[in-house]
C-alpha cells in the first residue's frame, strides 16, 4: 500500500513518497505536466496491484526454488548485481551519457563518507561525529527531489496557476489501450521485480531502477523516456510491487530478510516464538497461509483504497503555491529530522536540495546520483569482501556459475553501451 501511495506525490509534485517511487518520479511528473496525470495515476494503481499479485503468486508457488537460488548468492554475485544496477544509471542518463556518469560518480563519492566497511576507518568525516554514520538516504532523497523542486517553484511563485493541473479526471480511461500495447512490459517488470526482491538486501527500490533501465534499453521509442512516457512507469511500478512479495521468499524459507520491511517482520516473528525458516512450514503452516491470504487481500484492496487516496490528494492541486510550498517544506523538515533525530538530517536535506537544483539547472540528471548512493555501499562492500576471499585474484569473480553469467552480462552491456555511443558519435561526424 505504501509503495503505491508514494507514486501519488511523485506524479503530482515530483516528490516520491518512498524510495521505490524515485526511479520514475521524473517520468510521472513529466506526464502530469503534459496533462496525463489521470493516465499516470491509473496505470500506477492498476499495475501496482497486478504486479503485487504476480509477486504473491511466485511467493506461493515458487518460494523454495527462488529461495534456493537467492541463498547461492555470495559476495561475488552481489558485486556483479551492483554493477548491473550502476549501469542502469548510465542508461537512465543516456540522453547525455557523460552527464549521467558525472552524476553517478558524485553519488558514489557521497556514499564513501562514513566508516570504511572493510577497515572500519572513518573517511571524509573531517572530525564530525554525525558524518561517521554516513549520508542518510532519506534526507538526501528529500533534498534532491523535493527541496530542489521547491526552489524551482519559489522562483515562479508569482506566476498564476497550480503545480500541475487543476483537477483529476477519469483515472481508468485509456488503460485498455495501454495494456494492449505494453503487456510485455508488465510481465517483464513483474518477473524482474520478483527475482530482485528474492535477493536478500535488494528490495523494491533497486527493482524499480533496474526495470526502468530495462524498459528504456529495449523500448522501440527510447527517445520518449524522460519526456513523459508511460512505458517506463508501467514496468517500474509493476516491478517494485512484485518485489515486495519476492522479498518474503528468503524471509519465510531461510529467515534472511529480503529488504528492510521483512527485516522488521522477522524480528516480530522471533518475538512471537515463530522462528522463520524451513521449520515454520511444518510447525506453523497456518501462519504461512495467513500471510498468503493477507497479501492477496491487500493487493485487491489497493485498487479501491488507492482510488480514494488519489481523489483525496487532488485537493493539493487547488492550493496556491504561496501556501502549498511552505507546507511541503515543513513536512520535509519534519521527515528529515525524524530520520536522524538531530538537525543533521535537516542540514543534509538543505545541502542536497541546493546540489540537486544546481545539477538540474545545468542539465545533469539527479537519478544517477541517487542510484549511486543506494548501490555504492553494496558495490564497495562486496568488492572488498570478494577480493579478501580470492586473495586479490580477479578471476575468482568469474569462477562461480551465477557470478560468471552476471559478470559476462555486465561486461556485454558495458561494451554495447560504448559501441552505441561511439557509433552515434561517428554518425554525427559523418553527417556534419
Amino acid at each position: 500500500m505504501a509503495i503505491f501511495a508514494g507514486d501519488i506525490p511523485a506524479a503530482m509534485l515530483r516528490m516520491p513518497g518512498t524510495p521505490a517511487s524515485a526511479a520514475y518520479a521524473d517520468e510521472s511528473y513529466a506526464m502530469a505536466r503534459k496533462g496525463q496525470l489521470e493516465l499516470n495515476l491509473g496505470v500506477n494503481l492498476v499495475f501496482s496491484a497486478a504486479g503485487g499479485l504476480v509477486g504473491v503468486g511466485f511467493l506461493i508457488v515458487a518460494a523454495p526454488m527462488l529461495a534456493e537460488l537467492a541463498i547461492n548468492f555470495s559476495s561475488f554475485e552481489y558485486f556483479w548485481l551492483a554493477c548491473l544496477g550502476l549501469m542502469c544509471a548510465i542508461m537512465i542518463g543516456s540522453a547525455d551519457p557523460l552527464k549521467g556518469f558525472l552524476s553517478l560518480i558524485l553519488g558514489l563519492g557521497v556514499g564513501c563518507i562514513g566508516i570504511d566497511p572493510a577497515a572500519g576507518f572513518p573517511r571524509f568525516t573531517f572530525g564530525n561525529v554525525d558524518l561517521l554514520s554516513g549520508i542518510n538516504f532519506i534526507p538526501t532523497m528529500i533534498g534532491v527531489f523535493a527541496v530542489s523542486e521547491l526552489l524551482r517553484g519559489a522562483v515562479e511563485i508569482d506566476k498564476a496557476g497550480y503545480l500541475v493541473q487543476d483537477k483529476v479526471g477519469a483515472l481508468f480511461r485509456g488503460l485498455g489501450e495501454v495494456t494492449r500495447k505494453y503487456w510485455r512490459n508488465f510481465i517483464r517488470g513483474s518477473l524482474v521485480g520478483t527475482l530482485i526482491g528474492a535477493l536478500p538486501g535488494a528490495g523494491a527500490d533497486i527493482a524499480a531502477w533496474v526495470s526502468y533501465a530495462i524498459a528504456k534499453r529495449f523500448s522501440k521509442e527510447p527517445e520518449k523516456f524522460g519526456t513523459g512516457h508511460i512505458e517506463g512507469v508501467l514496468e517500474s511500478t509493476s516491478s517494485n510491487n512484485a518485489a515486495v512479495g519476492g522479498a518474503w521468499i528468503p524471509a519465510l524459507v531461510f529467515g534472511i530478510p529480503g529488504d528492510s520491511i521483512t527485516a522488521i517482520v522477522i524480528g516480530v516473528l522471533y518475538m512471537k516464538n515463530m522462528n522463520p525458516g524451513p521449520t515454520v512450514f511444518l510447525q506453523n503452516p497456518q501462519f504461512i497461509y495467513a500471510v498468503f491470504i493477507i497479501f492477496i487481500l491487500a493487493n485487491l484492496l489497493m485498487v479501491p483504497l488507492g482510488y480514494i487516496a488519489i481523489r483525496g490528494a487532488r485537493r493539493l492541486l487547488g492550493v496556491p503555491k504561496n501556501v502549498l510550498l511552505p507546507l511541503i517544506l515543513l513536512f520535509c523538515i519534519v521527515g528529515s529530522f525524524a530520520m536522524t533525530n538531530s538537525p543533521y538530517g535537516i542540514v543534509l536535506m538543505l545541502v542536497f536540495g541546493l546540489i540537486g537544483w544546481f545539477l538540474e539547472e545545468q542539465g545533469v540528471p539527479v537519478a544517477p546520483l541517487i542510484l549511486g548512493l543506494v548501490l555504492g555501499e553494496m558495490f564497495e562492500q562486496n568488492f572488498m569482501t570478494s577480493m579478501i576471499k580470492s586473495d586479490g585474484s580477479f578471476l575468482a569473480f568469474f569462477a562461480r556459475p551465477i557470478a560468471a553469467v552476471l559478470g559476462v552480462s555486465t561486461l556485454a552491456i558495458i561494451g554495447w553501451t560504448l559501441f552505441g555511443a561511439l557509433r552515434g558519435r561517428g554518425d554525427k561526424i559523418a553527417v556534419s
